[in-house]
């Protein structure tokens, strides 16, 4: 599947089928009311702790499917299978805040997920 990086788009193997997911300003505004954040630089700051719980995983997964027009709620995601069990969800949150926010994934908590 093709995605557009500039758009902010990935692509996840989910569920045992490719999909794409993207943090669009909706997704994002979603996001930052599920963490109570007052903007993006708080929302940021908070990934930037690098701890992601489950919970966070699953929040961030589900507004990225949302974000590129999944119709999809929180718990179906926390149903959902990922190649690479929770570590696998974990790098699929680390590569959409990447691409939200820029950078590498150091800022978004690479390789500090706490499934």
């Amino acid at each position: 599947m093709a995605v557009n990086r500039r758009r902010g788009e990935v692509a996840a193997i989910i569920d045992g089928r490719e999909r794409r997911l993207c943090l669009t300003l909706g997704a994002l505004a979603e996001l930052e009311d599920a963490f109570s954040a007052d903007n993006l630089g708080e929302l940021a700051s908070r990934f930037r702790g690098g701890k992601l719980s489950a919970r966070d995983l699953t929040r961030i997964v589900g507004a990225g499917l949302r974000g590129a027009g999944e119709a999809v709620s929180d718990a179906e995601v926390a149903a959902m299978h990922f190649e690479g069990a929770a570590a696998g969800a974990a790098a699929i949150a680390v590569e959409l805040l990447a691409a939200a926010f820029g950078g590498d994934g150091e800022a978004a908590g690479k390789g500090n997920a706490n499934p």
